[in-house]
């Protein structure tokens, strides 16, 4: 049969029994992760800040996969809350940092305030996970971290600069720590998706659209068509590559999904 757009199909990757973690597991890149990692037979530890869209998240998973799946209530953007959830969880295999959300603006439209906010739950929030899950994870002599980046990093632009400058800095920590990971076992990947068919993208758009046309229902006119957007299941697909022993020797590097985006 075969395999529809957006839903995950196993690829033999040899991960079944493997343990991950998916901040961001709830919705969008991070629930399509969970998915791809399911379906390879990883069991989940999935941490959010809605609880109940997280149970929503790990019924859907269990009814389709024969995973177990754990959720976890946090806000990533307090420290502690990071180093707490990783003690919960501490022998995981494989952390998906994704979780976060930073608004579009120029240098005088973000307030400190949001600009601190917005930095402490996706910056700071890999950041602390990294430190917390990597003695962990050097202590069994194995593991992977693919840090979920954004493609505004590769080329920063004023109208996103809070996003572009705090993706360039998560890129700037994959390719630091995973350039002397390996010789602790551990692999530290970044993965930079650049417009994807997501919630986030239509909240985008229909404020893009309010601005243009003074009309939010208007935004499917603004989907871009060269390249088009691609599918949280594409930026899935290749983590799932990436945590299995067949990236054995990728590390330190960050991939760009963007369908070619960042290259016109």
């Amino acid at each position: 049969m075969p395999h529809k757009q957006g839903e995950s199909k196993a690829m033999d990757l040899q991960l079944t029994g493997r343990k991950a973690l998916v901040t961001g597991g709830s919705r969008g890149i991070g629930y399509a992760c969970a998915e791809a990692l399911a379906a390879e037979g990883c069991a989940l530890h999935l941490a959010a800040r809605d609880e109940s869209v997280l149970r929503q998240a790990r019924e859907t998973i269990e009814s389709k996969f024969n995973v177990s799946v754990t959720i976890h209530t946090v806000d990533l953007s307090h420290g502690d809350e990071a180093r707490s959830l990783a003690v919960s969880c501490p022998d995981m295999d494989i952390l998906i940092n994704n979780a976060g959300s930073i608004p579009r603006g120029d240098l005088w439209q973000i307030e400190e305030d949001r600009w601190r906010e917005a930095w402490d739950l996706k910056v700071f929030g890999y950041i602390n996970l990294c430190r917390a899950v990597y003695p962990q994870m050097r202590s069994r002599g194995k593991g992977v971290i693919v840090n979920i980046i954004g493609a505004a990093g590769e080329r920063p632009r004023l109208d996103y600069v809070t996003g572009g400058m705090g993706n360039a800095a998560l890129m700037a920590l994959s390719r630091a720590l995973g350039g002397r990971s390996m010789k602790d076992g551990i692999r530290v990947v970044g993965v930079n998706p650049g417009l994807i068919k997501t919630a986030r993208m239509e909240k985008q758009l229909r404020t893009a659209a309010l601005k243009k046309y003074d009309d939010p229902e208007r935004w499917p006119e603004l989907i871009p068509t060269n390249p088009p957007p691609g599918e949280p299941d594409d930026v899935a697909q290749l983590v799932a590559f990436l945590v299995s022993d067949r990236a054995r020797h990728i590390s330190g590097t960050v991939i760009t999904v963007d369908g070619g985006a960042a290259s016109i």
